[in-house]
């Protein structure tokens, strides 16, 4: 099997070039590595060197006009040439094993998603083993059957995600469980997810760019974060989320030493549902809506 490696990236300078570097030096080489690149306008440095690695055919470096995390999705999904693709985030540090542990997981799985653990940096250090009924970890160390993945490190093989129409490219701004929506039509279909713990990044989490760029949910007025979470529930035949996640949103120590940003942030929530009513009624846009634009 052929990988292509696929990485969408927003606003992201030197800790980008560092994660190119580390993956190119991982053996086996995939057959490609493709930057979907959503930058406005890059560091002069960070320019120079992003031209040069696709001259010199070591990437393929391809330009967006507009930011949108599931659209850079659908265009690498497009262009691909590998048999399966495997979609990093732009601010990792990749383990020695990461594209042999995917190839060996699809090699042994023929229902063709392989999700591959993510070590976030408060999990750098070992923790004791969770109880048998504690929601998954992605940090895990044990091969398991899931029910999700983590957009940061995942493979499917291309027909796959073809026949599956890509992602929906409705999942604006940080494009929150767009993820979770594409497996759940993933798993509607009797396949699953083999969680693949040999297949590893470190993510590094870049305090800017990414999606990073919209604010942090906790304090933001803007429904950036909010969107996906209530269109993933209609999308899915959801709608307890509508009542779910305002309290959610509000029920956490952030707002109890900050009360006067309850009303902010349930303004958020409300325009957030809003927008996702929007989306919904003019129906998903997948794969066949996207071009590239370079």
């Amino acid at each position: 099997m052929k990988l292509s490696v696929a990485i969408p990236t927003y606003r992201r300078e030197q800790v980008l070039l560092d994660t190119l570097a580390a993956l190119r030096a991982l053996e086996p080489a995939p057959l490609e590595i493709l930057v979907v690149d959503q930058t406005e306008r890059h560091e002069p440095r960070t320019e120079e060197e992003l031209r040069a690695l696709d001259t010199a055919g070591r990437i393929r470096w391809i330009r967006l006009s507009q930011p949108s995390i599931t659209r850079a999705m659908n265009v690498a999904l497009a262009l691909a040439r590998g048999d399966a693709v495997l979609y990093l985030d732009d601010d990792i540090r990749p383990e020695a094993q990461l594209f042999s542990g995917h190839l060996r997981a699809h090699a042994a799985h023929a229902d063709g998603l392989v999700a591959g653990r993510v070590i976030q940096p408060w999990e750098e250090e070992p923790a004791p083993n969770p109880s048998p009924d504690a929601r998954f970890r992605f940090s895990s160390t044990e091969a398991a059957w899931v029910r999700e993945f983590m957009g940061g490190n995942f493979s499917v093989r291309r027909d796959v995600a073809l026949a599956l129409g890509g992602f929906d490219e409705n999942f604006v701004r940080v494009a929150y469980r767009f993820e979770a929506e594409f497996a759940h039509r993933y798993c509607a279909m009797g396949a699953r997810i083999l969680f693949e713990p040999g297949a590893c990044i470190h993510h590094l989490r870049a305090k800017s760019g990414g999606t990073r760029t919209w604010g942090d949910y906790l304090a933001t007025w803007r429904p950036d974060h909010a969107v996906g979470a209530y269109y993933f529930g209609l999308r899915t035949a959801s709608p307890g989320v509508f009542v779910k996640r305002p309290l959610q949103a509000v029920a956490n120590r952030f707002h109890l030493n900050r009360p006067w940003r309850i009303p902010i942030t349930l303004w958020s929530e409300a325009a957030g549902m809003l927008w996702a009513l929007f989306l919904f009624a003019r129906g998903p846009r997948r794969l066949g809506t996207s071009t590239v634009d370079r």
